[in-house]
């Protein structure tokens, strides 16, 4: 069978901007590489095809003419999900299309009554490897679809079946994700360094409850061999020669001794050069400073922390518990041992008011975390936090998935409408944080694009966004970007 994996060219710019950032995706080529031998696979990252996507697929798929075509997405990139399922249908009738990913598990049943998912064949929910290596085996008349947990699948009258969900999987038997000339699309990147992704373990046992997390693995962790994470370092560092790594982990942290563990083996092996970009919670973070010194000595450089909120009383319908004290301390650790922190900041809880935003702010500043990564807070499907927000009546926007990436808000609190709240997130943050400055960390970590940034970019803008700003106001500043937030993901060809 001739099967080719494709993820989404949707992004959520909520960082830097939308061209900065293009990481492979690793569900395709994890997916991709457990396939038995025997079939071919191909991988295509559309984020690295965003300005010409159908172009380039009716060109690629048109010459591969693959029996398989996978699409994975998340809730937010799901109603592009469906336009490029209609398209390789109308282009290849005969092909079989499949999705998974997060929207797949989480809203199967619904998708299976959807009119608008008539192109879909089959749904993968949950860990798609065992699954999907099956379902490949089954259409090459190996296997019986039937028989494949975790498997939906479309009947003759167009009716879903969804098979039980299957176990979690052994990670010991995962092979190594694609990352050789069958992945067709390159140039991954975060600013001018090239980036590859790995993970080290699945799952996370906290209860944040604005978090779907536990709809894939269920609330566990499970850690890959030490020995396999090497294998893969080693995929990256010697045939990739990339010295950026992306640690998709959900939290990498929840096991210290392991990490001290890992952190030790890296070391031995002498790598240069190597700078690790991990996710971690506060707490863990905070009361463990021999990991923290030991994670800065293997390479992990940048670390995203969940602060989520400067409120106990957000916090508290969070399910994270009282973090603020941990969070002040597991920056200020970070920080000790020169680890750049990107500090992750929810608005929009029930309760606030305009004052609560600008606490959030002042307290992003007050920790000195080194960039932000602010969101308004979502109600995904099938979250605790959604049925909440829902019983309250404020979901303002329950049904169009395609703003669920935190940057637009779908919610109101019991003090601000959906559109005051949007604009107080945006317009209290040019206030406060004002114009990024690079910290120490950051400018040693990279040099060349934060001096081309201090000394051509925010110059030329301070000019320019001043300029409009006499023009037209906070007002009008404030449209003028959220129309061409708007743009971002708009792909005016995949329509039909």
């Amino acid at each position: 069978m001739k099967v080719v994996l494709i993820s989404m060219p949707d992004v959520a710019a909520v960082i830097m901007h939308e061209a900065a950032f293009h990481m492979p995706n690793l569900g395709i080529a994890s997916l991709g590489a457990n396939v038995d031998e025997g079939h071919d696979v191909y991988l295509i990252d559309l984020i690295r095809k965003r300005r010409k996507v159908r172009p380039y697929l009716y060109r690629t798929l048109l010459k591969l003419r693959p029996d398989i075509v996978g699409l994975s997405s998340m809730t937010w990139q799901f109603g592009t999900c469906l336009k490029l399922a209609r398209l390789i249908k109308k282009w290849l009738p005969q092909t079989r299309i499949v999705i998974g990913g997060y929207h797949a598990t989480l809203m199967y049943e619904e998708i299976g009554r959807q009119p608008e998912a008539g192109p879909i064949d089959f749904m993968i929910r949950g860990e798609g490897e065992e699954a999907f290596r099956r379902l490949v085996n089954a259409l090459a008349g190996q296997d019986e679809v039937a028989k494949i947990p975790s498997l939906s699948y479309r009947q003759a009258d167009g009716t879903f079946v969804h098979n039980e969900r299957g176990e979690l999987l052994d990670l010991t038997r995962l092979k190594l994700p694609i990352r050789d000339k069958r992945r067709l699309t390159w140039g991954y990147h975060i600013m001018d360094r090239s980036v590859e992704v790995i993970e080290t373990s699945r799952g996370c046992t906290r209860t944040c409850n604005f978090c779907s997390i536990r709809h894939m693995y269920g609330q566990s962790f499970r850690p890959f061999p030490i020995e396999r994470i090497l294998a893969d370092i080693d995929d990256i560092y010697y045939h990739k020669r990339c010295r950026w790594i992306f640690v998709s982990d959900d939290n990498m942290v929840l096991a210290p001794p392991r990490v001290i563990e890992l952190c030790r083996a890296i070391v031995a092996r002498k790598y240069k050069g190597l700078h690790f970009v991990v996710q971690a919670d506060c707490v863990t973070m905070s009361r463990n400073e021999e990991m923290v010194a030991m994670m800065a000595k293997a390479g992990f450089k940048t670390v995203f922390l969940g602060i989520e909120n400067a409120s106990s009383k957000n916090l508290k319908t969070a399910h994270k518990g009282d973090i603020v004290s941990a969070s002040r301390q597991a920056v200020a650790l970070c920080h000790k041992y020169d680890i750049m922190v990107v500090g992750g900041m929810i608005f929009g809880f029930p309760d606030d008011e305009e004052q609560d935003i600008i606490e959030n702010y002042r307290f992003l500043r007050e920790i000195d975390a080194d960039t932000s990564y602010c969101q308004i807070l979502t109600p995904y499907p099938k979250t605790g936090i959604r049925q909440q927000l829902l019983d309250q009546g404020l979901v303002t926007n329950p049904d169009d998935f395609s703003t669920y990436n935190g940057i637009w808000a779908n919610v109101r609190t019991h003090h601000l409408s959906t559109d005051t709240l949007q604009y107080l997130v945006w317009y209290h943050r040019q206030k406060i944080m004002g114009w990024w400055q690079p910290s120490r960390q950051v400018r040693a970590q990279g040099p060349v694009w934060t001096g081309i940034w201090l000394y051509f970019f925010r110059p030329f803008l301070k000019v320019t966004l001043g300029r409009r700003l006499q023009r037209i106001g906070w007002r009008g500043r404030y449209e003028k970007d959220m129309a061409r937030l708007k743009s971002v993901n708009r792909f005016a060809e995949l329509e039909i």
